[in-house]
């Protein structure tokens, strides 16, 4: 959210991370539509860490 300003990612979103100094590119946009579809399945642990970063379920 900080860098972006919004929590809002769109479904074709990817994101390149580094790990170990190998490059990873992530699709960000489909997890995070993935998460949103599937948020009643989440543990009440999961819900609370992604809800504490800014996403909004609705």
């Amino acid at each position: 959210m900080a860098r972006e300003g919004t929590t809002a990612v769109k479904r074709p979103h990817r994101e390149t991370i580094v790990l170990d100094g190998q490059e990873h590119e992530l699709a960000l946009g489909i997890w995070y539509a993935n998460q949103k579809q599937r948020r009643s399945k989440l543990t009440t642990e999961q819900r609370t860490a992604l809800a504490e970063l800014g996403v909004e379920w609705t």
